[in-house]
Order: structure tokens, then sequence, then C-alpha cells
């Protein structure tokens, strides 16, 4: 009778513990480090770190770059939607920054709220001739790279909540001019996993955009690298192209998103 009441007992204390743990961090959204963790919530350094390995696998809790432990997404994602915001832009900022960095131009990251794209994140060019977005900024989904390549990975039946009522804003001559135009694109930019404004929404820049997805396979966000049409160049799309897709997997993974799990799903669906 004692092992089975300590047996009934037991599961509680932990789940005690672990909530104890998600609590403490949640009042610290700049991360804690494993002996902060202990000290705060009064669990031995052993069995919270036993604790924060599993959290982290599941992907309730992440480590940044630091070894700070941190809410990770999937727990985000169950609370308000400016939590997962929050959690997805530091969760994907020193990736950004090495995209940055390699690129030399403006890094963006968004995500879809409503019918625009809306700017989460955003590292400018360190050039003076550079093209300058804002942290909460909104644009149309049609004619920037970001909006179109998060459009191309929404299923068609869902497309048609953003194309309802769209009025084709020509911002220079070469903004798409109407959904079927936008719809072949859509085409192109899911067989080669990266999109193009070129010179869209304005005149003299281009932007290239990669997909971000979530554990589930829906479209998560999206990254950028924009830039002025005389340094990123139609010669050098392709690179830029290759970095940016690279960085959006990174970031997709970090949200638990496994490529090969979504392709052998996909064939054995066929």
């Amino acid at each position: 009778m004692i092992r089975a009441r300590e047996s009934k007992s037991a599961p509680v204390g932990v789940v005690t513990k672990v909530l104890h743990i998600l609590e403490t961090l949640h009042e610290a959204p700049s991360g804690l480090q494993l002996k902060d963790v202990a000290s705060q919530t009064g669990i031995n350094k052993s069995t919270a770190y036993r604790f924060l390995a599993h959290l982290e696998h599941e992907g309730y809790v992440f480590r940044d770059a630091s070894g700070g432990y941190a809410i990770g997404v999937r727990l985000a994602r169950l609370a308000s939607g400016m939590s997962y915001q929050t959690t997805l832009c530091k969760l994907s900022r020193p990736i950004l920054q090495q995209l940055w960095r390699a690129t030399g131009e403006t890094v963006n990251l968004a995500v879809l709220d409503g019918r625009e794209v809306l700017y989460l994140d955003v590292m400018e060019s360190s050039h003076t001739f550079r093209l300058v977005s804002q942290v909460g900024i909104r644009r149309p989904v049609y004619c920037t790279a970001l909006g179109k390549v998060m459009l191309a990975y929404i299923p068609d039946e869902e497309q048609q909540y953003f194309f309802t009522g769209l009025k084709f804003e020509r911002f220079t001559s070469q903004t798409v001019k109407g959904i079927q135009p936008l719809r072949k694109e859509f085409a192109v930019v899911r067989q080669r996993g990266y999109s193009i404004d070129n010179e869209e929404a304005y005149l003299g820049s281009r932007c290239i955009g990669a997909p971000i997805f979530e554990s589930s396979g829906k479209i998560a966000a999206a990254l950028s690298v924009s830039g002025p049409t005389t340094r990123v160049t139609r010669e050098k799309v392709p690179a830029f192209a290759a970095l940016a897709k690279n960085a959006a997997m990174t970031i997709s993974k970090s949200l638990g998103y496994s490529a090969v799990e979504k392709a052998l799903e996909a064939k054995v669906g066929s």
C-alpha cells in the first residue's frame, strides 16, 4: 500500500517541479543559466538539468548561444501570439545575424498578420545606400518577397482568404497585376524554394524571400535579404537565395520542422 501511494504521488511531484521551472523561465524572458534555474526553483542542479534537457528535446524550452534556457516556441505557441513572436525573434536572431554578415545586406523576419506582412525583426545593411525597413511595419503580401513566399506555401483553399477583396495597387511598373500571374509565380517559388521581389514594391530594389516552417509543416514565417539592384544583382541572386534558404531551414529545424520527415509523409501519402 505504501509503495502504491508513493508511485501515485511521485509523478505529481515531478509535474510540480517541471511547472515551477517553466514558471521561473516565464518570469525571465531573457533566459536563465542552469545554476540560476536550480537556485531560483530550489531543485537539485542535476535534476533541473534532466528536466530542462527533456523540455528542450520536446521544444518547450530552448538554449541560446550563451547556454541560457528560455521558453521555447512550442510552449509559447500555446500562449498569446505576442509571446510566440517574441520567442521566434529571439530564436532567429543569431541565424539572422549570420545571414546579415554573409550578405552585407538588410535582413528581415516577418509573419502574416491578417492580409498583410508584419515585420518582426530588421537588421539593416551597414552600407550608406541601403533599403530601410522598420519593426512593426506592415506591407502588402502580393508585391513583397516575404509575402509571396509565405502565400506560396499556404494551401490553395486558404489562399482565397488573402485574395478576397484584395486590390492590386501598382507601386511600380513591375508590380504584379492580378491573382492569376501571382498563382503562376507561386508554382515557381515552391519549385526553387524562394521568392523574388524584382522592383515590385520599390524601383531600384531587389529582395529574396525564404520560407520558415513550424513542426507541423505549415508556414510559420519568412526571412528575406534585400538591397539595391546595383548590389543585389541578378547574378548574385542564386548565391543569396542559397544563403537565405539555409538560414530559413535552420530556423525551421529550431521550430521542430523536419524536411526529411515531411518528404517521407508526402511520399507515403501519394
